[in-house]
């Protein structure tokens, strides 16, 4: 099932890794920075399912220190939706990233935490992680997301359906209400 999925996961890291070695010094990310472990994003379903079955293959210590994350997380993305904030600028800390820093579903983390970093292109409005070192006004090769996540919505359609195919969650709800990846 994942399969294309992984592919692609491929393909985004080795265009990571030349653009992070044609820009050593404008992008600023590494083991311990956690800027995007705070963004705000939702995953598809193929995503979703993926970051699922790896959690599944945690110790049951991980699970559970990472699914008392999650309610708060949760809380928030709510608060967000609910009250029409601004997702661009909010902030939520992901329950996977440990008290250390680091991500402990690293092997399965989505587009949006492979990407960051890098300036990119989400409907036809450039972004960039602020912690970089991109110069305003300056022309840098970006990276245009929406391929990707139209690939992500063909696997999520061709493995679950349309239904299921098209919705997309928080990593906080993915781990607290995994059923919702099964209803159709």
């Amino acid at each position: 099932m994942f399969a294309k999925l992984l592919h692609l996961y491929q393909f985004v890291d080795q265009t990571m890794a030349m653009l992070f070695d044609r820009f050593p010094a404008e992008i600023r990310c590494g083991k311990g920075c956690t800027d995007c472990c705070n963004a705000v994003f939702d995953l598809s379903y193929i995503e979703a399912a993926n970051l699922l079955a790896h959690f599944k293959t945690l110790p049951p210590d991980s699970q559970n220190e990472i699914l008392a994350g999650c309610p708060p997380a949760e809380q928030q993305w709510l608060e967000i939706f609910q009250g029409n904030g601004d997702p661009s600028t909010a902030r939520i800390r992901c329950p996977l990233l440990s008290s250390q820093g680091l991500c402990r579903c690293y092997a399965a983390r989505p587009i949006n935490c492979r990407t960051y970093g890098v300036p990119t292109v989400i409907n036809g409005a450039a972004h960039v992680c602020g912690l970089s070192n991109f110069s305003m006004g300056s022309s840098y090769p970006s990276l245009d997301l929406a391929p990707l996540q139209r690939s992500l919505y063909e696997y999520s359609v061709d493995s679950a359906g349309e239904k299921l195919g098209r919705q997309r969650w928080p990593v906080a709800v993915i781990l607290l209400h995994p059923e919702q990846l099964t209803r159709k």
